[in-house]
């Protein structure tokens, strides 16, 4: 059973890496921060882009839950975002209880989506769409209120499906609560969600501003108002 584990992760990441491309190998580990103190700290990459994870993902969309939780443990961030964006396919064709098996597998294992892309290409699609239509949102304020950056994102992000479906509750509620979080991939995530909001109930999110604009950190204002018309915009970061 283990070989035959090890065996079908070496066949993905050989999978993946017939369509790495040199010149993104040496791009992405910049792109993404991995440099000693910055938040992707010693990620590895392969060098292969999205559309092309996701073609290796539709492939092998039927392994085992075994061999996602080793892809997940992977070096390479190409192998673990392949086993998310392999749970958000299942996800989506999955029943009820399929759907709890996938938003369980995955909260037990964020400490493996610990970058800004695996986070934004897989939140939405488990966590989000597992909890559009639960009265109890709980697991969102937990993720929120962890010590991991990663966590937090999740809980921001997964409120995107939220959103598309009319429900801004949970993010107006997250963003108070991450109002003045530190790092700058937090505002730029929050200020995404309020923007998206925004798309939808303008003057909702115009109200939220006019309560905060004057103590919210410059680039989660930014980031929420980036469809304004210019004349507002400059009014707001004026505040």
């Amino acid at each position: 059973m283990e070989e035959e584990i090890i065996h079908r992760c070496a066949e993905i990441q050989g999978a993946l890496e017939s369509c790495a491309d040199p010149l993104k190998r040496e791009f992405l580990p910049r792109f993404f921060k991995t440099g000693k103190g910055e938040y992707g700290q010693g990620d590895k990459f392969l060098g292969v882009v999205v559309p092309n994870i996701r073609a290796v993902a539709k492939q092998y969309r039927e392994v085992s839950f075994d061999v996602l939780a080793r892809l997940l443990q992977s070096p390479w961030h190409e192998c673990r975002l392949c086993a998310l964006l392999i749970l958000v396919e299942r996800f989506r064709k999955s029943d009820e209880s399929g759907k709890k098996r996938i938003f369980d597998f995955y909260l037990s294992r964020t400490k493996h989506v610990n970058n800004w892309d695996l986070v934004d290409l897989s939140a939405p699609g488990i966590v989000g769409a597992y909890l559009k239509d639960k009265p109890c949102r709980d697991t969102l304020y937990r993720l929120a209120d962890s010590p991991l950056l990663w966590e937090q994102r999740i809980a921001v992000v997964s409120t995107y499906t939220l959103i598309k479906n009319d429900d801004f509750i949970d993010i107006l509620a997250l963003a108070e609560r991450l109002l003045h979080h530190p790092h700058d991939l937090m505002r730029k995530a929050v200020g995404w969600m309020l923007r998206e909001m925004g798309k939808r109930d303008k003057e909702l999110l115009v109200q939220f501003l006019e309560k905060h604009c004057r103590v919210m950190p410059r680039t989660m204002l930014r980031y929420a108002i980036e469809k304004f018309p210019e004349e507002e915009r400059k009014e707001f970061m004026k505040r």
